[in-house]
């Protein structure tokens, strides 16, 4: 139970970290974001579609992404979102902070890495 609740902690904590660096490589909808987190996570890090959204909202509220509506034909319509130069600074200080705290997790706990 307590490990489940870490876990849930550790992704709520990771979401935007995870869309600015994927919003990074070039623009996303929201399905692909959820679907490529869980795709290069190897199935360990998931997010719902629809529990990944607020955070777009959020992020875009703040400036770090923009969003706009793309129209195909034949398609539903899709909200592509970018990463702005803001997002790319933010990114490029939650990266330092992230790494910089599981270096010290790992040497307190006594992780070790291959």
């Amino acid at each position: 139970m307590a490990t489940n609740r870490l876990e849930q902690e550790l992704k709520r904590g990771s979401a935007e970290l995870l869309v600015l660096a994927l919003l990074e490589e070039q623009e996303r909808h929201g399905y692909e974001i959820g679907r490529l987190i869980n795709e290069r996570s190897d199935g360990t890090i998931t997010f719902h579609v629809t529990s990944l959204y607020p955070t777009l909202y959020r992020l875009e509220d703040k400036g770090l992404i923009e969003g706009r509506w793309v129209e195909k034909a034949g398609q539903r319509r899709r909200r592509l979102y970018r990463l702005t130069p803001g997002g790319r600074g933010v990114l490029s200080k939650q990266r330092s902070v992230w790494g910089t705290f599981f270096a010290a997790l790992d040497r307190v706990a006594g992780i070790r890495h291959a």
